[in-house]
C-alpha cells in the first residue's frame, strides 16, 4: 500500500471505538504521510491508551552506500522476517492499534495521479494492526502491517492494511507471534465491503477525503 492514510472522526469517537483513554493535547491531522504524526492505541500497564507518534520507524543501516539508497523512514510492515523487526513483532508490548477512516492510493497517468480513498462501509472507523516504539532520535513511533490487497484496490496498488475486526483488537495486542502472522497471511477483508472514493486531488499536495465523510458516530 502507499504512504497515506486519514482519520475522519473526532477523538471521542475512536476513544469509544478502542475502549481506550486519550492522552494529553491532540489534534487530528486531516491527513497523514510517512515522518508525520499520526494517531495509535498502545497498552501500558493495563490500559489502552491514545496518543500521537510519529508514522515510520527510523531505518538503521550501517552500510553507507545503502543509506544513501534507501528511505530513512520505514512505516510499512511487509516482511517479518527482515531483521528490523524481528525484536519487535515478537514482543506484545510494542504492538500497537492504529485508528483510521481512509488509506490512500495514487490513481491515473504518470505524472497526473491522482489520490483515491479507500475505507470499509461497515466499519466507520477501522482498526490497523500496528507496532510501536520508543526511539531516542525521533521518539514514540508506529509503523502498520500490511498484506496482499483485495480485488477492490489494484491497480492502485497490490497491497493494503492488516484490518482488525472490532472481535480481533485484544488477540491483536497480546497475542503470540503466530498469531501476528496469521493476521498478516490470511485472506484479506472481502472486497465488497470496500467503498473506493476517486478524487480530482494530486496526489502529492492533495487534501484528505472530502468532508462529506466526516463521521459522526454518536
Amino acid at each position: 500500500m502507499s504512504r497515506l492514510h486519514s482519520l475522519r472522526a473526532t477523538i471521542d469517537d475512536v476513544a469509544r471505538f478502542l475502549d481506550a483513554e486519550p492522552i494529553g493535547q491532540i489534534a487530528l491531522p486531516p491527513d497523514v504521510t510517512e515522518g508525520r504524526q499520526g494517531l495509535a492505541m498502545l497498552e501500558a500497564g493495563g490500559r489502552r491508551r491514545l496518543r500521537m507518534m510519529r508514522w515510520g520507524f527510523p531505518r538503521r543501516i550501517r552500510d553507507a552506500q545503502l543509506q544513501r539508497n534507501e528511505p530513512e523512514i520505514i512505516g510499512l510492515v511487509a516482511d517479518l522476517t527482515n531483521p528490523l523487526w524481528e525484536q519487535t513483532v515478537v514482543d506484545p508490548r510494542y504492538r500497537c492499534i492504529i485508528p483510521i477512516t481512509h488509506f490512500g492510493n495514487p490513481d491515473g497517468d504518470e505524472g497526473a495521479k491522482t489520490r483515491t480513498w479507500f475505507s470499509v462501509r461497515d466499519q466507520p472507523i477501522m482498526a490497523w494492526a500496528g507496532f510501536c516504539r520508543n526511539f531516542p532520535e525521533v521518539g514514540p513511533s508506529y509503523a502498520g502491517m500490511t498484506m496482499e490487497a483485495n480485488a477492490a484496490i489494484p491497480p492502485t496498488n497490490d497491497r493494503m492494511p492488516v484490518l482488525l475486526e472490532p472481535n480481533e483488537h485484544a488477540r491483536w495486542m497480546h497475542g503470540s507471534i503466530r498469531d501476528v502472522i496469521g493476521f498478516q497471511f490470511r485472506p484479506p477483508i472481502a472486497a465488497e465491503r470496500m467503498e473506493v472514493l476517486r478524487t480530482e486531488d494530486p496526489w502529492r499536495g492533495g487534501g484528505p477525503p472530502p468532508d462529506g465523510t466526516q463521521l459522526d458516530l454518536l
